[in-house]
């Protein structure tokens, strides 16, 4: 009797459920971190859906880009306004009762995981438009316009067809209750034989239900699996990208990748993109492991077979993973800040509620017209002094660096037998440029407009 006692005691049952629950402080930190990780992303997020259309509409984004970055801020406020609520009231303050009915068990479990994994898809199809902008331009227009949103549409659908299973697997049902013998099985084919040392009770809770563990664990490895490929394929997309950024650098050109004349300027915003999903990789990575580790802890074992030992690993690691999964939420705008000088400089401009922006035709015409204003001739002078050096006799070329005018006026003074140019016609060149220099341009073009 003692040794059944002592194996007992080995498994986490009714009666050790309060030893469990986190202490007042604890709870009081987690609902002061929870509010202000969830007031910084929804501010972060509802800035950036407004950045993104004020840099699309002032020419500073594409469409496709900026679709694809409304998508992922929608998705990431989702799991915001409905996991940390709920999470806060019924994992961190009352984690062992249930307010809700079976049927709110269900749905927000089903919306939770479809909000989550349209997440890490949309980092997926971000990725992968860019990596065909990149590496593929001359096919990037053929994944343009429409595409885009059925790209979107498809992230979106798949999401819910892999949330799908957890509304039949989830709902209200006291979690330590053994688990059901199909009536088809015979009797040497039970699920789960049921433990002698878990007495029944009144205890329940929304977890997954005993008679659809099957459902349940298929549901949360097919989504780890998803989780892995998708890091995977992004990881392969960003290394790719940046070995064509380095093969364009160096010399390297392939008709399927860059095109030969690149401005500095787009070679810069290129590798701000693959800088910042480098970032977004490694948050994914980093953030997402830890839930990864805790919903696989979930399926392994049903939880009448949960040691204290066991449970004691789940309930620490409970606040830990969720704190850092909602903190990959909240840190997609600081990477677009980090990457971005025109998506910092509109962040804030939307923060103060003062746009300043000027659109990129705008801003462009006048550094234009600056640029005329200090370097420009007309075109009329250059070409009368191409058609008076026509006129000329060609002079001696002399190849010293930095050679002055006077030493050139010099040498051919000393040198007999070249040509001396007469005062008269060195005076009508002085001035038929001044005149020239006078007139108004009628034309209106200089040349560095050409």
């Amino acid at each position: 009797m003692d040794m059944e006692l002592s194996k007992c005691a080995e498994y986490f049952n009714h009666e050790v459920v309060g030893e469990f629950e986190p202490n007042m402080a604890i709870k009081i930190t987690m609902t002061v971190l929870y509010a202000l990780i969830l007031l910084t992303g929804i501010i972060g997020n509802s800035i950036t859906i407004k950045v993104t259309q004020v840099l699309l509409k002032n020419g500073y984004l594409q469409k496709n880009v900026t679709d694809h970055m409304v998508s992922l801020a929608c998705s990431d406020l989702l799991v915001l306004l409905l996991g940390m609520p709920v999470e806060l009231y019924s994992v961190i303050w009352y984690p062992f009762t249930s307010a809700s009915g079976n049927a709110s068990c269900k749905i927000y479990n089903f919306l939770f995981e479809a909000c989550s994994y349209a997440t890490i898809l949309n980092v997926a199809t971000l990725s992968f438009e860019r990596y065909i902008a990149i590496c593929h331009p001359f096919k990037y227009k053929s994944f343009s316009g429409s595409r885009t949103v059925k790209l979107i549409c498809f992230v979106w659908l798949t999401s819910v067809c892999v949330a799908l299973p957890l509304l039949f697997a989830m709902g209200i049902e006291d979690p330590l209750e053994p688990f059901k013998k199909p009536s088809d099985l015979p009797a040497e084919k039970d699920l789960v034989t049921e433990n002698p040392c878990i007495k029944k009770s009144n205890f329940t809770i929304c977890t997954n239900l005993s008679s659809m563990w099957p459902v349940y664990q298929s549901s949360i490895f097919s989504a780890f699996i998803m989780y892995i490929v998708v890091l995977v394929s992004v990881t392969f997309m960003c290394r790719k990208m940046t070995k064509t950024l380095k093969g364009n650098k160096s010399g390297e050109r392939d008709m399927g990748f860059l095109p030969k004349h690149e401005s500095p300027k787009a070679k810069a915003s290129r590798k701000q993109t693959i800088i910042f999903l480098g970032l977004i990789v490694g948050t994914l990575a980093g953030c997402w492991m830890p839930n990864q580790i805790r919903r696989i802890m979930s399926a392994a074992r049903p939880k009448t077979e949960w040691t204290r030992a066991y449970f004691r690993g789940y309930i620490t690691l409970l606040p830990i993973a969720d704190t850092f999964f909602y903190l990959s939420s909240v840190v997609n705008p600081f990477l677009y800040n980090l990457s971005s000088r025109q998506f910092r400089e509109v962040f804030m401009q939307v923060l103060r509620c003062r746009l300043t922006i000027e659109h990129i035709n705008k801003r462009t015409l006048w550094r234009h017209k600056d640029t005329t204003v200090r370097s420009g001739r007309p075109l009329m002078l250059a070409s009368f002094r191409r058609s008076l050096s026509s006129h000329k006799k060609p002079k001696e070329s002399t190849f010293i660096t930095f050679q002055s005018s006077t030493t050139e006026t010099s040498t051919a003074s000393l040198n007999p037998s070249s040509p001396v140019e007469s005062p008269e016609l060195v005076k009508s060149e002085q001035i038929a440029e001044v005149t020239l220099q006078t007139i108004p341009k009628k034309n209106g073009l200089c040349e560095s407009s050409v």
